[in-house]
């Protein structure tokens, strides 16, 4: 559910100019296949940029050994110790504000959002890309079936 709107969030940063971005994970108890593979994504988009970086703020034992399963910590720095909100996360957390909600992703959209996210992932390793293959296949299949049925709907 949140994933999208960290995605958007993410890119509109990225498209600002900005090259490190933190995810503070403090208040997430787990997290999804999905969310790991957007996070992934910002990540690899971030390392194309001189200098980029994605950072993990507190992501808790269960976070970090999630993120770490799928091979992810090659992509992102995970508490890195000499990080420039060290000894301020509190202070940085009482500033921010909630961003501006998005609409809620149709059926398509949301498929699709899974779909790139995992294919994020697969990407990352071997391991990962025949732990997901049913996820791809399977989504890939939907939308195929989404997209044929909206071929025949605009010919009717």
């Amino acid at each position: 559910m949140n994933s999208p709107a960290v995605k958007a969030f993410g890119e509109d940063r990225i498209a600002a100019g900005e090259s490190l971005l933190v995810v503070d994970l403090a208040a997430c108890s787990g997290m999804d296949s999905t969310f790991m593979g957007t996070l992934a994504g910002m990540a690899a988009r971030l390392s194309a940029i001189d200098g980029g970086v994605l950072q993990i703020a507190d992501p808790g034992e269960r976070n970090r050994r999630s993120l770490e399963d799928l091979g992810l910590d090659f992509l992102m720095q995970i508490n890195p110790p000499a990080a420039v909100w060290r000894g301020r996360a509190d202070a940085i957390r009482g500033e921010l504000k909630s961003p501006q909600s998005l609409a809620p992703l149709g059926q398509v959209q949301r498929a699709r959002h899974v779909l790139d996210a995992h294919r994020t992932l697969s990407g990352v390793n071997e391991r990962n890309a025949r732990e997901f293959a049913g996820v791809l296949e399977t989504l890939e299949t939907q939308l195929s079936g989404d997209a044929k049925a909206a071929d025949a709907d605009r010919k009717d």
